[in-house]
């Protein structure tokens, strides 16, 4: 079955309306069995999904909205062999499918979609709320999530929510005091602006922290960002935002690896694909091949990929 779960508030109405109507006469021409569902809630996306994976039957999820509901179907679908999932983008960001380079905008075509194919993807897991993207801790967590809040009020438009957000969160301090906790066991305590916990490679509208990462490698990208001043954060960004991290060793540390904790006397919020979770106590862990990923049917990421599995390139 088809299913198609539509987030109502992401992205702008009036394309969210026509873009029902268009899967509708699209599927209808298709002749196959398949619904279109509205979310009324966080997490609503992940229930559904969850209710018609345990059902046994093979289930094409496609997430019409942007990288949040994305990662709340994958959370629902994730351990099922029988669900996949795609991104059909109208969000504000849609950064997970910017992974693919130019295969992205194959994803806008419903044709592309459901004539596509899955691949096996690597997802990440903190404290049981699982995702695809990138995962954060810090400044950026709290401007993005912030943004989200304001993104709907007429006056500011995405964009303007962003700086109100950043205005908002400068006085209350950049950095925080966090216990960072390796795979190898280092234990890394101070003061940091933020912590980036990459598998896919961009978030925040177009930010690319590291093209180191792959979605398929079984690795998680981290970067450390130490606490810097806000004169700092004005000359770094522009690097981290193109990866280019390596620029400032004094600040940005990199590391590989398959989890991290993070820790905090107090409550922080982590960025899960763009939706808050609020703990004193992250573990981040990678899950590979955590969920079945559909792409579209000219991808050249799934020419490619299938093709070094079947020459046994790893």
């Amino acid at each position: 079955m088809h299913l198609f779960v539509v987030n109502p508030t992401a992205g702008d109405r009036k394309y969210k309306d026509a873009m029902v109507c268009a899967i509708e006469s699209f599927m209808a021409e298709q002749g196959e069995d398949y619904e279109i569902y509205i979310t009324s809630g966080p997490m609503d996306a992940s229930e559904k999904v969850r209710r018609e994976a345990i059902k046994g039957r093979e289930l094409r999820v496609y997430a019409c909205g942007g990288d949040g509901t994305l990662s709340e179907c994958v959370h629902g679908a994730a351990g099922f062999k029988n669900a996949a999932v795609t991104h059909y983008p109208c969000g504000t960001g849609n950064d997970f499918v910017k992974t693919f380079g130019d295969d992205a905008e194959l994803f806008t075509s419903l044709r592309e979609l459901t004539e596509g194919e899955s691949l096996p993807l690597d997802i990440v897991d903190v404290n049981g709320r699982r995702g695809i993207n990138i995962f954060s801790v810090g400044i950026d967590a709290r401007v993005g999530i912030g943004a989200d809040r304001f993104k709907n009020m007429p006056i500011l438009g995405n964009k303007g929510a962003y700086i109100f957000s950043l205005l908002r969160e400068l006085p209350r301090g950049i950095s925080r005091n966090l216990t960072v906790t390796t795979e190898t066991g280092e234990v890394i305590s101070g003061s940091f602006t933020m912590v980036s916990i990459c598998n896919g490679r961009y978030y925040g509208g177009g930010f690319n922290p590291t093209g180191k990462a792959k979605v398929n490698d079984g690795i998680l990208d981290i970067l450390l960002v130490k606490s810097v001043n806000i004169f700092t954060v004005a000359r770094l960004i522009g690097k981290y935002a193109k990866g280019q991290y390596q620029s400032y060793p004094q600040y940005i540390r990199y590391i590989a690896g398959k989890k991290l904790t993070v820790e905090a006397d107090t409550e922080f919020y982590v960025n899960v694909d763009g939706e808050a979770l609020r703990t004193r106590k992250a573990q981040f862990k990678i899950i590979p091949g955590g969920v079945n990923f559909i792409f579209p049917k000219h991808s050249k990421f799934y020419i490619r990929e299938t093709s070094r599995q079947r020459l046994g390139i790893s």
